[in-house]
């Protein structure tokens, strides 16, 4: 992993190097770059694919005690992170919370992004997202510290596969999803740090169906991927964002939950690609 200092503190991203096309991959809450390894595994192969570990709640270096880490200032820093960069022409990937965080960018202009890739995530008034999100951002009442006792859970795979935690957003990651919580489990400042986050997403729970405004100006090649197993994301979702997106199509991968890059990482892979090309006019 490499770092990068950024206005909110220190971040870690992997970078596939290469002359190809860029592809910039974005994660949800209580996750790391490691969501997207899988996909990166084959799209690597023609793609540079950049992956930051956002602060989410699973990252490893604490932010700033000023930083913004609302999902507006989240979105502002992945703007940073790809002018710091320098990537241009760039086919911006969002899962889950990094769906919300794409259409938040969206919103913002998205000045280097050519083309986005929606897939199973958080849109409209699904914010928080079903029973994990909301559990989630109910647990961000709690102290840092209490916050801290509370995700000790995590460690008992029974308790990772219960709906309100992981157990509805994939069926065969359960692997990453224990690697995930070791920096809330065990550092004080992530604690903190996802704390502030998920107290920022309590106050602006009508974040998404504000975004949904947007999408109708970005008239860029658009593709929205949806699980057709979600329990957590609604299917009609993916309809309504392909339609409101004036280049948007819509496809569906099967035997998956939201979590596609962990579920059915090679499916997902090939319709980037598909879509990076056709969008691209490459071959």
């Amino acid at each position: 992993m490499k770092q990068i200092e950024l206005s909110a503190g220190t971040i870690e991203y992997a970078d596939t190097g290469g002359d190809g096309p860029v592809i910039v991959l974005l994660h949800g809450f209580m996750m790391d770059a490691a969501l997207w390894d899988g996909p990166v595994a084959d799209l690597s192969a023609d793609h540079r694919c950049v992956v930051p570990t956002l602060p989410l709640g699973a990252h490893r270096h604490g932010m700033n005690a000023n930083a913004d880490l609302s999902l507006r200032g989240i979105a502002r820093l992945v703007a940073e992170f790809l002018d710091r960069l320098d990537l241009t022409d760039v086919t911006l990937v969002g899962n889950d919370t990094g769906g919300a965080l794409v259409q938040l960018i969206i919103c913002d202009g998205a000045a280097r992004v050519d083309r986005v890739v929606l897939a199973s995530c958080d849109a409209f008034d699904n914010f928080p997202p079903g029973l994990t999100g909301k559990t989630l951002v109910l647990t961000g009442k709690l102290s840092p510290a209490m916050f801290g006792v509370f995700m000790q859970q995590m460690r008992l795979r029974p308790v990772r596969r219960l709906p309100i935690s992981f157990g509805w957003l994939t069926k065969r990651g359960d692997a990453a999803t224990a690697r995930w919580m070791k920096p809330v489990m065990r550092q004080p400042e992530i604690r903190r740090d996802a704390v502030r986050m998920l107290r920022a997403v309590a106050a602006d729970i009508n974040l998404m169906v504000e975004a949904a405004k947007c999408l109708p100006s970005f008239d860029r090649p658009a593709l929205v991927v949806w699980a057709g197993g979600d329990r957590v994301m609604p299917p009609e979702h993916g309809r309504r964002l392909a339609e409101l997106l004036p280049q948007g199509r819509l496809v569906e991968v099967d035997d998956s939950y939201t979590l596609m890059p962990l579920d059915q990482p090679v499916a997902l892979a090939k319709h980037v690609r598909e879509f990076a090309r056709a969008a691209s006019g490459r071959n």
